[in-house]
């Protein structure tokens, strides 16, 4: 059984990589919690990794995954409406397409391959010049796109490491000029650079935020930040 202060953590986590497809920082969860450091929420996710509903990934910078939900979250149901939204982490030396899916499988469907150009790199770190160039196309489920025109993007620095985001990761975007405050977006600043950072108004500034301590939160006027997209998926390959 789980505490209120457990159950508040586990739900915030849901939410967020169901929105964000990526966990929130640990900063994030000591704000939504309202605690006063991050040691009591190292201590949350400690007793929630020990009861078997998350699991911490080795060798990924705060990455947390949801392995059960209990029944007054949705149990079952709920966890399967965030796997959609779930970063996809394909293993293995990227030289060649994952095994197919059993025919009738459940995955099958949910396996059927979205081709989406690969616009070029984009800095997480110190922007780089604008994007436009496409350089080749990536294969993705097509459950990690869903509506809407997407594209697909090489990630380069480690501004948003902490976000679970690594150098040569593919960043899978949703084309769309508006944002939400948290989301991880593509801007473009000045119409010049272009950043995956995430998203916060402040009254009639932006703030562009890296998820890694090392790099400063860049604030603009609105009018110098254009949104391109919003972050749907992320697709890592080893080797």
């Amino acid at each position: 059984m789980l505490t209120r202060k457990q159950l508040d953590l586990l739900e915030f986590i849901n939410r967020r990589v169901q929105r964000d497809g990526v966990p929130p920082s640990f900063d994030e969860m000591r704000d939504a919690l309202d605690l006063r450091s991050k040691s009591g929420i190292h201590r949350l996710i400690t007793a929630l990794e020990e009861r078997g509903f998350i699991r911490r990934l080795a060798h990924r910078a705060r990455a947390i995954e949801i392995v059960r939900l209990p029944d007054s979250l949705g149990g079952e149901a709920a966890l399967g409406r965030a796997s959609g939204f779930t970063p996809q982490v394909i293993e293995g030396d990227g030289g060649g397409a994952p095994p197919a899916p059993r025919p009738g499988s459940a995955m099958d469907v949910a396996a059927e391959a979205v081709e989406l150009p690969v616009m070029g790199r984009i800095a997480a770190g110190v922007p780089i010049e604008a994007i436009s160039q496409r350089s080749h196309c990536v294969a993705v489920p097509g459950a990690m796109v869903g509506k809407g025109s997407h594209y697909a993007l090489e990630v380069k620095g480690d501004s948003m490491i902490e976000a679970g985001i690594n150098d040569g990761d593919i960043v899978v975007i949703r084309e769309q000029d508006t944002a939400d405050n948290g989301d991880i977006v593509v801007a473009l600043v000045e119409g010049q650079e272009a950043t995956l950072k995430r998203y916060r108004r402040r009254g009639a500034a932006i703030a562009l935020e890296a998820a890694n301590p090392a790099y400063e939160t860049r604030v603009f006027r609105s009018d110098q930040v254009q949104v391109q997209g919003r972050l749907v998926g992320l697709i890592r390959t080893y080797g």
